[in-house]
């Protein structure tokens, strides 16, 4: 009997869990080890105000990368799968501004949606406008804002290109790999101009009405509730409560807490793994422990009387230079259609990469949603109910020349080790999903050459 040990239970364990279950075969147990009582990590989804299901971290994954679908579909969610209402969303910079058509990630794809935006100064239109005449601007940093800023100037970036990335990534975009974010990575890869680069994107790829965002109605929690029962069908063991303390060499083999193990899968953040394989691979641990993360708070209101005059709106965002505590706010009930109830749900992000707040209380947590909400938004906001989420260390932040610390990463983990989760490929569920199913493929290859070599 083979022994395949999975450490993490956060949909990236759960992909491997749920892929080598289906494939593995007869003669090979497959374990995941979980320290939390519960699975399924940042993807939680708890009653609140009335609701049966209001998610407390991700309420969504991107239509366009098929992992997060195809893992939808395979574990019986497919028919459950919603999508966000026709609700728009802005930026917040003394007052709202409506996001501007024809971007791509905060990338323009032309001009006349910044032109009929109030969102930009006259000056930072005009630095915008002169963009496609600039020479091509050589990418010698991997910051995303270093190369934008040469583009389009300070206020696209700051106002758009950073509002929408930072607050996807909680980072801060001057101090974050290009090459880690595929569409602009491809449009710096494109021709001269970034702006004629989205033109050329968006017209090869012309708007279609097929969703960008999916989610279970019942929340994300089920698609990590629904791979773990598809998993265990197939024989999947499952130890929460279990936190593993040391991953060994042991001869060709592994041990994981003196347990014995022919291949192991560490699909935890890398701070988490680094200690784990230190006596076995000190230079991996060295290199995972150098991966830096940002926290962030999700604090959830349900505010009885909203105003009529935000209808229609899902939420905004709040640039760098005008933030405080606040970077961004989801306005739950105008973005989906299942939230929806007496008054609105707000989830109001707060924290990111440079800006801490997870010192600070409940109390003082709120007080600063609300208060920062309500001024932004015009609202004596006066909430039924609170919740607070915190989120330490959730997002691993991929400083430029990241694609150089994988290479080094890899090639210090040794043979039968296999690493997975947000601090490698990708951070977002679909990212996440694809690179378990490809690490999964790698596990089950590995084990076939042991096979056949015995």
């Amino acid at each position: 009997m083979r022994r395949i040990v999975i450490v993490g239970g956060g949909i990236a364990g759960l992909t491997v869990a749920e892929r080598l279950g289906a494939s593995a075969g007869d003669g090979v147990r497959v374990e995941l080890f979980e320290s939390d009582e519960r699975l399924g990590g940042k993807l939680i989804t708890t009653p609140f105000a009335g609701r049966a299901g209001v998610d407390e971290g991700a309420d969504a994954f991107l239509a366009r990368v098929p992992a997060g679908v195809g893992l939808a579909r395979r574990v019986g969610l497919g028919d459950s799968l919603t999508s966000p209402t026709a609700a728009h969303a802005s930026v917040w910079h003394d007052g709202l501004h409506r996001i501007p058509d024809g971007l791509m990630l905060g990338v323009p794809g032309g001009f006349a949606g910044l032109a009929a935006s109030r969102l930009l100064s006259v000056g930072g239109k005009v630095r915008a406008a002169i963009e496609p005449l600039l020479p091509r601007t050589a990418d010698t940093h991997d910051s995303i804002g270093e190369l934008v800023r040469a583009r389009f100037g300070d206020e696209v970036h700051e106002r758009l290109v950073d509002s929408l990335v930072g607050s996807i990534y909680a980072t801060d975009t001057d101090r974050f790999s290009l090459a880690m974010v595929p569409q602009l990575a491809e449009l710096a890869n494109g021709s001269r101009s970034l702006l004629l680069a989205a033109r050329a994107m968006r017209r090869r790829r012309p708007p279609t009405s097929d969703p960008i965002f999916y989610a279970p109605c019942a929340g994300m929690q089920s698609l990590a509730d629904a791979t773990r029962a598809t998993a265990e069908a197939c024989g999947v063991v499952f130890r929460t409560g279990s936190a593993v303390t040391a991953v060994e060499r042991d001869g060709a083999r592994w041990r994981v807490d003196d347990e014995p193990a022919d291949a192991v899968v560490l699909a935890t953040p890398a701070a988490v793994t680094a200690p784990l394989v230190a006596a076995t691979a000190p230079d991996l641990a060295d290199r995972l422990s150098a991966m830096e993360h940002a926290g962030v708070v999700i604090v959830t209101l349900a505010v009885p009387d909203w105003p009529g005059r935000l209808r229609g709106q899902s939420g905004y965002l709040v640039p760098k230079p005008v933030q405080r505590l606040v970077t961004a706010a989801s306005f739950g009930s105008q973005k989906w259609a299942h939230w929806r109830g007496d008054g609105e749900v707000l989830r109001v992000s707060l924290g990111r990469d440079g800006l801490d707040v997870l010192h600070r209380s409940d109390d003082e947590l709120v007080d600063a949603a609300v208060s920062e909400v309500g001024r932004h938004v015009g609202v004596d906001l006066q909430p039924a109910a609170t919740r607070v989420s915190r989120w330490p260390a959730a997002f691993p932040q991929y400083r430029p020349g990241h694609r150089g610390w994988l290479d080094a990463v890899a090639a210090a983990t040794p043979t039968g080790l296999f690493l997975t989760g947000a601090s490698y490929r990708g951070i977002g569920v679909p990212a996440c999903i694809a690179d378990a199913e490809a690490v999964a493929a790698d596990v089950r290859a590995v084990l076939v050459t042991r096979g056949a070599s015995a």
